[in-house]
Parts: structure tokens; C-alpha cells; sequence
């Protein structure tokens, strides 16, 4: 074929080029790659990994309640998305009582070890070269809640007996499952780095390399700990048959996790704190996780104009990218177990702390260095993301994760699941309050979130991925809420990340952090805009998130779900 160079292929191109375009836009909704929601009544469910969504379904089908979904769509993603959580981590849920037209919140983290202490840490770091808590090994390991998670959620609002939640992954487990694209990507990745503590490639990679896609992988070990459970309750994992298993794969890589830690541990069910922003409210959990971030980050918005400013343009990206910032000063700041140091969470998610905020914001340049503000004056006045809704309108949003992907590699012989790292998160300075400590909950990224509206239940959301979490909460709600979007579209619409701010471990932001654009994000002048503010612009693959989410239309008594195509899952319903 020549080449079209004359002026008639040239006049040709242009009259094609709009039908080229438009060609591949939907029917109906964005310019961006999105799809319809997923439309149904009697339940739903949105997670992950397509096998934990049908699990789910088929609890829902056979008369279990949103929770009994839930904990049977976890256990599933136990086996087919070790990448992200498992029985060895910790869990956050919140759950939208029908009965009693209320939201619940469990907070199912677990303690560091009793027996080891700031001074004796300090001294083992030194001796190990090591200037903060190491990312693996039995460091940072501590108690896994997601098993007492499970079974508080279950004595409270399920319907079915454990025995029936936990058999459909007992069934995978021992007959196996193929691995989905995106989970072995992962897989892989957490194989290479892990493979050196004992038993790990055993039941990660029993044929000495991370499952390729479609490879069909079993795991025997994790279906003995599913039956443990279903025999005999929480207490096989915490003062049963396999509490020893646990405590001895901690201590033989001379970590200090014991028998008398796991006995010991306890959930707590916590009221959940909100902010309104413009008619809906947002629900979270409070610390020792972030949340609250996410309700600051909205009460410093809600002054701003976003919808004229209008999705993706440079000035609605600048205030987010500002109210971000000042919100993971005070994050990095303040936020720790309140079980052991006091937390100002009244004062953070205040209305009046987040005006006395705003008004550092320069609306023309991008802040460099931040400091966190002074709530005290105002007293007195990573992870695996589910949601599932039932037929009685009950509605499940979890989060449960091992943090850095698989965890610490520390993995109990036989049992079939990896151990938590959690502990990095804690800081080794004196005096901040997220300062390690024996019997302490660690600063937690995982937030599970709830939209409610004139005191009925909305939406139960949430997007995975450490500090991209509150952001995305704020995203999703500001799509929804200011740009109009339908549930799917609020997650599929690229997003931007800022990454580099002051941590809760203790360190400080730099030269104002780097802000991540997502793919389609913005166009040129947009990205001219922001630099010309002095933001740190780069683009990157794979860091923004995995939303799932389930509107209620309470008018049609409809369930709207969505799950994004940046992980493997999807939603159902029937």
C-alpha cells in the first residue's frame, strides 16, 4: 500500500478520525475504559479474584447472611490470592445492620509480643546492622486477628453454620484452583523474595516456582486449617492444635512471638466516625488504621468548588494533591492504638481543624515541607478488599491483608498460610506516639469504608494498596458525589497518587513527595499546569489500587456492584 500523502487520503483521514475515535467510546458513560454495573436484588458480591466472588454467590444462594459471604469469599482468597492476605494477617470490617439500622465496626488487628521490648528491639537492630524494624522475617511479626475477625463477624450476624462458610475453600484447597493473571504476576514476585525461610516454597511453590496463569495450585495445608476451624472454632488457632505451630515458626527464626500471645488476643468492635460531605456521610474506622485521613482529606475539599473545577482538570488536582499532604502530616503525626496513647480523633475530623488546615493551601504553588497541626486546641468542643450485601439488606465492607504482599515469610509447617509483617509499621522514636511497644497494635493501612445517606445505607467501598487507600476513598466518593459518576465509572476513572509524605514510622517529607499519574489521567496542559504549581510529576503501572464497591438504590431496591480491572475480580449478583 503507498503511503497517504495526498491532500484527498489526508481529507479522507480527517473525516474518519472522529468515527475512529468515537468508535471505541461505549454507548453509554465515559471516555475511559469502563463497563456497565452489575445490577441485582437479592445479593451481591464484588471481590478480587472471579472464583471468591462466585464462592460468595453460592453462601448467598443457599441463605447465608452479607457476613457469612464475606468470611467464605475471604477464606477463598486465602488460597487463590495469598499475594494479598491470608489467615496469618489481620482484618477490618464494617457492617450495615438491617435489624438494628446501624453500622458496626471491628477492628481485628493484632498485638506485638509481650515479651519483647522497645530496648531489647533496639538491641537486636543494632546488633543485625538494622536502623528500623526489617520488612521480613520474625521481626515484625505480630498476632494474626483475621481468624477471631472471622469468627466474631459470625457469632454476631451469620446465618449459617462455620462448617458450610469455610467448605467451598476447603474443597478448592484440596482440589485446587487455577491462578488468575494479575495475582501471578505477584506471585511470582513474593516467591523470588521469600524463598529462603523455611517451608514457604513448600506451600507456596511446592514445584519449586510461584504458580504461572491457569496453573491449578492446592494447597493441603491451608484446607487442614480451614477443617481445624470448622471443628473446633477460633480456639484451634489461638489455644488449639495449631497455636503451637505458629508460636515455633516464629521462635526457630528467633523471633519472640509466643504460645501466651496468641491465647491472649482479642478483637474489638469499635463505633465507626463519619464526616458529611455534601449529602452523603463517610464512615471509617477509627486508629491505629488511617481512615480518618480520608475524612480529612473531604473536610478540607468540601470549601472548593470540584465539580466546576471538573474531573482531571490541574485545579481540582492541586487542592486534592494539598489536602492530601496536610492530611498524612497529621497521619504521620497522630495516628497510633488508642488503646495505649491518646488519639484526638474528634478534633482531627472536625469541621473547624480542617478550615484552620486550609489555610495553608496556596492555590498556585505546591507545598514543599509540611508540618502536622495542632488538634489539641480543638479537643474540648497493603491487601485484599471485598464487599458483599445480602437479601435482608445487610452489607459487608472488609479489608484483610499480611501487609507487603505475602507477608514476613515466616510460614507455620503444614498449615498453609504465611505470617503478617505488621510490625514495620511501628516507629522507634520516644516520643511518637506510633512508638513500638509490647502488646501494641501497630499503625495499620488497611480501611474498610461505608457511605450512608439520610442515615440509610449507600455504599459499602473500598480500594486496596497501603498509603493509596485514603486517597482513593476520597476519589471514589468525589467522583460520585462531585463528577457525577456511576458506581463502576467512580472506580475505572484513572486516578492520581501522591507518595513521599511524612510516614508513621518516622520519616519526614522532602522536597514535597512525587505525584503518580495514572494512565489517561491528564492531558498535556494539565500536566504543564501542575509542574508549572511545582509538583513532582511521573507516571507509573500497577500502584493505584483494586476498588470494589455495592450501592444500594433504595428506591428500586436495587444493588449497583463494581470491581475494577486493576486486579483479577469482579462482581455478581442474582
Amino acid at each position: 500500500m503507498g503511503s497517504m500523502s495526498s491532500p484527498t487520503a489526508a481529507a479522507l483521514l480527517l473525516v474518519l478520525l472522529p468515527t475512529l475515535v468515537l468508535a471505541q467510546d461505549r454507548i453509554t458513560g465515559r471516555a475511559f475504559a469502563t463497563r456497565s454495573p452489575v445490577l441485582a436484588r437479592n445479593g451481591m458480591a464484588a471481590t478480587s479474584q472471579p472464583l471468591a466472588t462466585q464462592v460468595a454467590l453460592d453462601v448467598l444462594k443457599r441463605g447465608g447472611s452479607a457476613v457469612d459471604a464475606a468470611i467464605a469469599a475471604n477464606a477463598m482468597l486465602g488460597l487463590v490470592e495469598p499475594t494479598g492476605c491470608g489467615v496469618g494477617g489481620d482484618l477490618f470490617a464494617i457492617v450495615w445492620d438491617s435489624n438494628g439500622k446501624q453500622l458496626h465496626g471491628l477492628n481485628a488487628s493484632g498485638r506485638s509480643p509481650q515479651g519483647l521490648t522497645l530496648d531489647t528491639l533496639r538491641e537486636r537492630l543494632a546488633a543485625e546492622d538494622q536502623d528500623e524494624i526489617p520488612p521480613y522475617g520474625p521481626l515484625p511479626v505480630s498476632v494474626p486477628g483475621c481468624v477471631d475477625g472471622w469468627f466474631e463477624l459470625h457469632e454476631r450476624f451469620g446465618k449459617l453454620p462455620m462448617a458450610a462458610v469455610l467448605a467451598p475453600a476447603i474443597a478448592y484447597a484440596e482440589e485446587g484452583a487455577p491462578i488468575s493473571e494479575v495475582i501471578a504476576h505477584y506471585w511470582g514476585i513474593g516467591v523470588e523474595r521469600l524463598a529462603e525461610y523455611p517451608n514457604f516454597k513448600d506451600t507456596f511453590a511446592p514445584g519449586g516456582a510461584a504458580p504461572r496463569v491457569g496453573e491449578v495450585f492446592q494447597n493441603p495445608g491451608l484446607a487442614r486449617t480451614y477443617r481445624a476451624l470448622s471443628e473446633h472454632g477460633r480456639d484451634a488457632f489461638y489455644r488449639g492444635e495449631l497455636t503451637p505451630v505458629i508460636a515455633a515458626a516464629v521462635q526457630e527464626l528467633g523471633g519472640y512471638l509466643t504460645v501466651e500471645d496468641l491465647e491472649s488476643h482479642r478483637s474489638e468492635w469499635v463505633a465507626p466516625v463519619s464526616t458529611s460531605y455534601r449529602g452523603v456521610e463517610l464512615w471509617e474506622l477509627p486508629p491505629n488504621g488511617q481512615g480518618i485521613a480520608a475524612l480529612q482529606m473531604l473536610n478540607v475539599l468540601e470549601a472548593y468548588d470540584l465539580a466546576g473545577m471538573g474531573y482531571g482538570s490541574a485545579e481540582y488536582a492541586h487542592v486534592f494533591l494539598e489536602a492530601k499532604k496536610l492530611a498524612f502530616e497529621d497521619r504521620a503525626r497522630f495516628y497510633a492504638d488508642p488503646a495505649m496513647v491518646d488519639v484526638p480523633v474528634d478534633a482531627l475530623i472536625s469541621k473547624e481543624y480542617a478550615a484552620q488546615r486550609r489555610a495553608s493551601i496556596d492555590l498556585e504553588r505546591a507545598s514543599q515541607v509540611l508540618a502536622p497541626g495542632d488538634p489539641a486546641g480543638l479537643e474540648e468542643g497493603d491487601t485484599v478488599y471485598l464487599c458483599t450485601a445480602d437479601r435482608w439488606g445487610n452489607m459487608v465492607s472488609l479489608i484483610q491483608s499480611n501487609y507487603r504482599g505475602m507477608g514476613s515469610g515466616v510460614t507455620p509447617k503444614g498449615l498453609g498460610f504465611c505470617l503478617q509483617d505488621r510490625g514495620q509499621l511501628f516507629a522507634l522514636e520516644d516520643a511518637h506516639l506510633n512508638v513500638y511497644a509490647p502488646g501494641k497494635r501497630p499503625f495499620h493501612t488497611i480501611i474498610p469504608a461505608f457511605l450512608t445517606k439520610d442515615g440509610a445505607p449507600y455504599m459499602a467501598f473500598g480500594v486496596m494498596g497501603g498509603a493509596t487507600q485514603p486517597q482513593g476513598h476520597v476519589q471514589i466518593v468525589v467522583n460520585l458525589v462531585d463528577f457525577g459518576m456511576n458506581v463502576q465509572e467512580a472506580g475505572d476513572a484513572p486516578r492520581l497518587l501522591h507518595q513521599g509524605s511524612s510516614q508513621p514510622t518516622g520519616t519526614r517529607m522532602v522536597d514535597g513527595g512525587t505525584v503518580h499519574l495514572e494512565a489517561g489521567y491528564a492531558d498535556w496542559e494539565v500536566v504543564r499546569a501542575l509542574s508549572a504549581r511545582g509538583h513532582n510529576l511521573t507516571w507509573n503501572v500497577g500502584s493505584f489500587g483494586g476498588y470494589q464497591g455495592i450501592l444500594l438504590d433504595a428506591e428500586q431496591g436495587v444493588y449497583h456492584g463494581a470491581s475494577e480491572s486493576r486486579k483479577d475480580g469482579h462482581a455478581a449478583g442474582y
